[in-house]
């Protein structure tokens, strides 16, 4: 058995497999059901299970026949569900510990009241209005339940519990935690309100001297068959289980105990009420310790004391030299609890907020951090605020404490590498070089770090302080937390929140668990898991083990981009669910798979082209090919998997390989196998483009809408247009999200393809035309263009081009594309700078000829590169008014006399005489000189080309 699986069992017990469960309406069929069923060593539904349900049913609302919701109907069968819900809280002898555990206050407020119903006591009466002496036993031993139920209430919903809401995948949830939240709030309210008559009631059945009798299966029975007699029964004694007045008193003593402890936070007097009531041998020892010790009542020379008592009697004689002491000594022992070390520095600070006892409050301080350290917790933010601007004597104290905290000759290395941890940490925390000096220069710190690492970190500190600022302003000085009783609880949820140890995690729900029965996967909101999982993990029926699992993955999926942790978190969540569920296994398996390919493929991203290991593909393949039935998948796995294949060029798998069901049913591996089919076939002939047809069919339907038509309250049939169509594969947002998953080249090249061509059908624009590789494969035409979202389709093609070059900013396709967009939708500075690019990369920054396919006739701005210059698009872009070009400064790179001809007609026409001169001075330039020698022309052309073009790169790039 793993140790996983003995934790389990030592926080339940064990479960031992059982029967099929058996459901509540069989109790009301078979009147002996429960009975025998509440005999059984392990009954499932065990008994406060059946409780709840009992009372749900009961509680259920009813419709009429006008369809209106009313109360719950007070019929036979809902009155036999109460009288059950009864005679199981009678078979668990009504065990307030045991009820409260797995009952909530709504559930267990509504028992109660249907106690009180059965046991005739008068409706509209104040319980402290009753006398208990003349009422029939078992009425007045349902007062006494009640009223110690309240005030057990009223002091465990005073310990702070973290309700935390559910994630956004699990809003019925949501609304039933919030639903009962509201309800639990107002019956706690009343029982507050009704607090003091709860005490008065109880203080006053202490002066009962007599037995008491509380209802049985019998008793209650006896109330099913003859409501009128079976009370009258109780009250010659012959009927009910017998309570002695000494075992009543126990209780009532104990319970009242606690509500005056409870109130003793604000009136001193109750702490003392509650040291002279007082039972449960560790938790009535706790109660009494801690009165002793808040009352004054401890002698500090018994050498019986445990060490709680041991602690408070220094505390309470001002002994705070020994106290410190005490501290030191048990950073070696490890007697004390951590949660009492901290709550007496709490005291302290409260102390000092007073006035006074700074030093003792420091040095408490400095123990705790140490004793942390050593533990390999996180340093307090106490701490961290003390070693901002420390005196010396204080950091002598720390170097003390160290000292005296490790024995060198028998710790262990892990102790003695986290006090260098430690010792480190220290050094970088102090902004005074001569205390970090003192630090550095001990024999603890030359003892424990080596010489080379005592040199980095002291060259280190030597560049941190000429650049640190010794003025900086101090935090604030230390804050207060008030002390409560349920601190233990409270700072090992906040551990549990910050631990990342899988192992530690475990340790630190089964102390939860040993201290309340409450869903922990819901102390941080930021812990969620896929809406895939979390029926599956929240029907895990042991509590410790859903708690784990959750939060194990939770955690997991938490800091996904911190592959070793989650590695950690992931592996040791696999090890559990193994044991006990097939398919929460294969779940796991398939999170890590999905971890891994994530891990690959961000090495990738860094620079890494090692390919990947057999083994990952192989796990790869056996998930695209997983046939198990009634199995959660995350859709992101598979769509990661088919991204992964892509971009590793699996295509000879995804074409050939992958069943036929799972094409059909996954639309992320269908979308892979046509891709994968479509680049296997490029640029192939005309009669193996079958699969590229398919896949143009599954992208229009994809950037499609659907139409629907309503209609209006005069009778007008109007036109809904929705921006999705539901006949996609995939919605265009997933579509997007898969796209930018992939980066191999023939890939992206592909889609650029199809989009372009898509966009140019849509767009309908044949002289300003967007150019790719490979547009020839895909159809000319569309069937249903008004079914098309245009803007989809050019928003799209845009996100596509744009992710593509931020993969390989030199592709010097991808560049002209995205500078043919830009064109076409009037951008053309944005277009300028890519065409630049583009011709930079192919012409090793315009060193060499630009080749004649990069610039086509579609560049204004650059039109006098083409073999037959485009006048009419010269004249027209240089007639912009609103140009932002500059283009004044660039005449000297002009060589068509033409052109700037042009340019002097249109300064002269606006005004814009110095411009006009720019031009003209141009013009006049000898080698421009229309008789010159034709290799002249060229030549001059040529050296104007490439200055024109490297100063247009250096002003956009």
């Amino acid at each position: 058995m793993s140790a996983e699986a003995v934790d389990r069992v030592a926080v339940s017990g064990s479960r031992p497999s059982t029967p099929p469960q058996t459901s509540w309406f069989e109790f009301l069929l078979d009147e002996m059901l429960l009975e025998n069923h509440l005999q059984k060593s392990h009954p499932d539904p065990v008994p406060v299970q059946l409780v709840i349900q009992f009372l749900e049913q009961a509680a259920k609302p009813s419709v009429n026949e006008q369809n209106q919701v009313q109360p719950p109907a007070d019929n036979r069968r809902n009155r036999t569900l109460k009288l059950l819900a009864l005679k199981v809280a009678a078979h668990l002898k009504w065990d307030l510990d045991v009820l409260e555990k797995g009952l909530t206050i709504p559930v267990l407020n509504m028992l109660l009241n249907e106690l009180l119903c059965v046991s005739k006591v008068p409706p509209g009466v104040k319980h402290v209005d009753l006398d208990l002496s003349t009422l029939p036993p078992t009425t007045a031993m349902a007062v006494i339940i009640y009223n110690r139920w309240a005030i057990r209430t009223i002091v465990l919903s005073s310990f702070p519990e973290k309700q935390t809401k559910p994630g956004p995948h699990q809003m019925n949830m949501l609304n039933i935690v919030q639903q009962e939240k509201e309800l639990t709030e107002n019956i706690l309210s009343v029982l507050k309100e009704q607090a003091a008559d709860s005490i008065m009631v109880l203080e006053g059945s202490l002066g009962l001297k007599k037995d008491f009798y509380i209802h049985t299966l019998r008793t209650l029975d006896l109330l099913a068959a003859d409501p009128s007699t079976a009370n009258g029964e109780t009250e010659s004694s012959t009927a009910g289980l017998r309570i002695s007045a000494d075992e009543l008193h126990c209780q009532v003593h104990y319970d009242l105990g606690g509500i005056f402890f409870q109130q003793g936070c604000s009136d001193q007097l109750a702490y003392e009420k509650a040291r002279d009531l007082s039972v449960n041998d560790m938790r009535l020892a706790g109660y009494w310790n801690a009165c002793r010790a808040l009352t004054g009542a401890l002698d500090p020379s018994d050498t019986q004391l445990n060490p709680y008592g041991q602690i408070n009697s220094l505390i309470r004689t001002r002994n705070y030299q020994a106290l410190v002491e005490a501290f030191i000594k048990d950073n070696v022992s490890l007697s004390l609890p951590n949660h009492l070390r901290q709550s007496v520095l709490r005291e302290f600070l409260h102390k000092v907020q007073q006035g006074g006892l700074d030093e003792v409050c420091h040095k408490l301080c400095v123990c705790n951090a140490v004793r942390d350290a050593l533990q390999g917790e996180v340093l307090s933010v106490r701490f961290q605020q003390l070693l901002h601007k420390p005196r010396k004597h204080v950091v002598d104290f720390m170097l003390e404490v160290c000292t005296r905290s490790l024995d060198k000759d028998r710790s262990s290395e892990t102790s003695k590498r986290k006090m260098v941890i430690f010792l480190k940490t220290l050094c970088e925390s102090l902004a005074e070089p001569h205390l970090v000096f003192v630090v550095t220069a001990h024999k603890l710190f030359t003892e424990l770090l080596k010489e080379e690492d005592r040199k980095v970190l002291v060259e280190q500190m030597r560049r941190r302080s000429a650049t640190v600022n010794l003025c900086a302003k101090p935090l604030p000085s230390f804050y207060d937390i008030p002390a409560a009783a349920s601190v233990n609880i409270g700072q090992l949820e906040q551990q549990l929140i910050l631990c990342l140890d899988a192992r530690r995690i475990r340790q630190i729900l089964i102390e939860l668990h040993s201290m309340a029965e409450r869903p922990f996967w819901r102390v941080n909101n930021k812990w969620e898991v896929p809406p895939d999982y979390i029926n599956v993990i929240l029907n895990i029926k042991d509590n410790l083990t859903k708690d784990l699992v959750y939060i194990l993955m939770a955690k997991g999926l938490h800091c996904i981009t911190d592959f070793a942790h989650t590695r950690q978190l992931f592996s040791a969540c696999l090890e559990l669910v193994t044991e006990f569920s097939p398919k929460l296994r294969q779940v796991m398996l398939n999170e890590m798979l999905l971890l891994e390919v994530r891990a690959h493929e961000n090495g990738v991203a860094e620079g890494s082209n090692v390919r990947p290991p057999p083994d990952l593909v192989s796990r790869v393949r056996g998930y695209l090919e997983m046939r198990i039935h009634d199995l959660p998948l995350r859709q992101i796995v598979g769509e990661e998997c088919v991204a992964f294949m892509l971009n590793w060029r699996e295509n000879e798998y995804l074409t050939l390989q992958v069943p036929q069901q799972l094409v059909m049913n996954n639309p992320y591996i269908k979308l892979g196998q046509l891709l994968a089919s479509t680049c296997k076939e490029l640029p192939g002939p005309k009669e193996s483009r079958r699969t590229a047809k398919e896949l143009w069919e599954v992208v229009v339907q994809i950037c499609s809408v659907s139409n629907q038509h309503k209609r209006n309250s005069d009778g007008r049939v109007s036109l809904i247009k929705q921006r999705e169509s539901s006949m996609g594969i995939l919605q265009r947002s997933r579509f997007i999200t898969f796209i930018k998953k992939l980066r191999e080249p023939l890939v992206l090249t592909t889609l650029i393809s199809l989009f372009v061509r898509f966009h140019s059908i849509v767009r309908d624009d044949i002289v300003n035309e967007v150019t790719a590789e490979y547009l020839a494969i895909w159809p000319s035409t569309l069937a249903n263009m008004q079914a098309v979202d245009v803007e989809a389709v050019a928003v799209t093609v845009k996100e596509l081009v744009t992710y593509a070059l931020t993969l390989n900013p030199n592709n010097q396709s991808w560049l002209i594309t995205q500078a043919d967009i830009y064109f076409v939708t009037n951008q053309y500075s944005a277009a300028l700078h890519f065409y630049l690019q583009a011709g930079a990369v192919c012409s090793d920054f315009f060193t060499k000829a630009v080749a004649p396919d990069v610039y086509t006739d579609q560049v204004a701005v650059l039109c006098q590169f083409l073999r037959e210059v485009d006048y009419m698009t010269a004249f027209k872009a240089l007639q912009e008014q609103n140009s932002h070009d500059a283009m004044d400064s660039f005449y000297d790179y002009i060589w068509d006399v033409t052109i700037l001809e042009y340019l002097t007609h249109i300064h002269h026409k606006r005004g814009e005489s110095e411009k006009r001169q720019i031009a003209i001075k141009a013009i006049g330039q000898t080698e421009l000189n229309a008789s010159n020698p034709e290799e002249v022309l060229q030549l001059a052309a040529q050296k104007r080309k490439k200055k024109f073009l490297q100063a247009m790169a250096k002003l956009y790039f």
